[in-house]
């Protein structure tokens, strides 16, 4: 089959590669950003929280980009720094003024329960985030806090309690005020901007659906900054799993400083990569100029590219439609792959491969 002649305004056609209903998450994303939301703002926080001198998120995949995409929204406001690690051994600066988050969809990841368990050495606080496994039960043994939420789906797609959670959280210990102003109206943006970009919208209206087209057969390099850095991230990661595609992502104004100048060679590789440039009016006049001159560079050095914008009234708004978008993107590039987007074979096998000998 030529799957570049794959249409994409069938629904049906759409899930008899979607078997394990990838597409039900994506339309089911609004709602569970606000069931999460609510869940994190009944979570009893112990008040010591709000004596830590810095944050560390444990997790790795799809369980650890809400950190990512929280700690991106700190840098511009939060006092305690919030940082990602992703990794087997705990950095040497977590101390007992340390939160560390451990963040595990299945609460067996590896990586995350190995530096779980060194962190109690070093006396630091402690937050779970699961669905249950081994880490759960270690917090249930060590009576750590634990934000528990039962959501049937690939650890990616439960991204609204990874990332809706620890916002919250972290707004509530007063590390985050305007940044996350608005959060409370993104259930219903999302409900509204979903009907533009889901499989009921027809290709010639529906931005998703032409990103994904302009990713047919492409590797796909996807450029954010700021508040969006983490928002690029995420579209690499998903069109990684759900496209099987190759994909990258580039952060300004870093890249001004180097990738600008492998434009050019080598140079029938050009045909080969699209750009996705995400942007926002939240992002600083100096990075939008940035963005201006990068894609007249890639117009010169004749790579494809196309701009993506949030919508909405806030930051957080941008952001949220941004990922939401990213999502459907991936979601319509597995269909023109001609592959299933659930599931993610390569992974199943290494973690298969690993568990045959133990690590830790």
């Amino acid at each position: 089959m030529d799957h570049r002649q794959v249409g994409l305004d069938d629904p049906a056609a759409l899930r008899k590669l979607d078997q394990d209903g990838m597409l039900d998450r994506l339309h089911e994303f609004p709602e569970e950003c606000g069931r999460a939301l609510d869940m994190a703002k009944k979570f009893a926080l112990p008040g010591i929280f709000r004596q830590v001198q810095k944050v560390v998120v444990l997790g790795m995949g799809g369980s650890a980009i809400g950190g990512d995409l929280v700690a991106s929204l700190a840098e511009a406001e939060s006092p305690v720094p919030i940082q990602v690690y992703r990794g087997y051994h705990l950095p040497a600066y977590v101390d007992s003024r340390t939160l560390v988050v451990a963040s595990s969809y299945s609460g067996n990841t590896e990586e995350t329960l190995s530096c779980f368990e060194q962190s109690f050495a070093r006396g630091a606080l402690n937050l779970a985030i699961t669905t249950g496994g081994r880490l759960l039960e270690v917090a249930q043994e060590r009576k750590i806090p634990t934000f528990a939420y039962d959501y049937r789906s690939p650890p990616r797609a439960a991204f609204p309690y990874g990332f809706v959670s620890l916002l919250c959280f972290v707004q509530r210990l007063g590390f985050l005020k305007s940044v996350g102003a608005g959060i409370e109206d993104i259930p219903s943006l999302l409900r509204t901007y979903s009907k533009t970009i889901d499989e009921n919208c027809s290709e010639p209206n529906n931005v998703a659906k032409q990103i994904a087209r302009l990713l047919q057969r492409k590797v796909a390099v996807i450029y954010g900054a700021e508040l969006l850095s983490e928002v690029a991230h995420r579209w690499k990661t998903q069109i990684n799993e759900n496209s099987k595609s190759w994909a990258f992502y580039e952060i300004l104004p870093e890249m001004n400083h180097n990738s600008v100048v492998g434009y050019e060679f080598p140079s029938d590789v050009k045909k080969d990569i699209s750009v996705i440039t995400i942007e926002s009016q939240f992002l600083s006049d100096r990075i939008r100029i940035r963005l201006e001159v990068v894609k007249r560079l890639l117009n010169t050095a004749g790579v494809a590219f196309k701009e993506v914008a949030g919508v909405g009234d806030t930051a957080i708004a941008h952001v949220m439609s941004l990922v939401l978008l990213g999502d459907y993107v991936s979601y319509y590039l597995a269909i023109l792959n001609g592959t299933e987007p659930g599931p993610v074979r390569a992974i199943d096998y290494l973690k298969a491969e690993l568990g045959r000998t133990d690590l830790r």
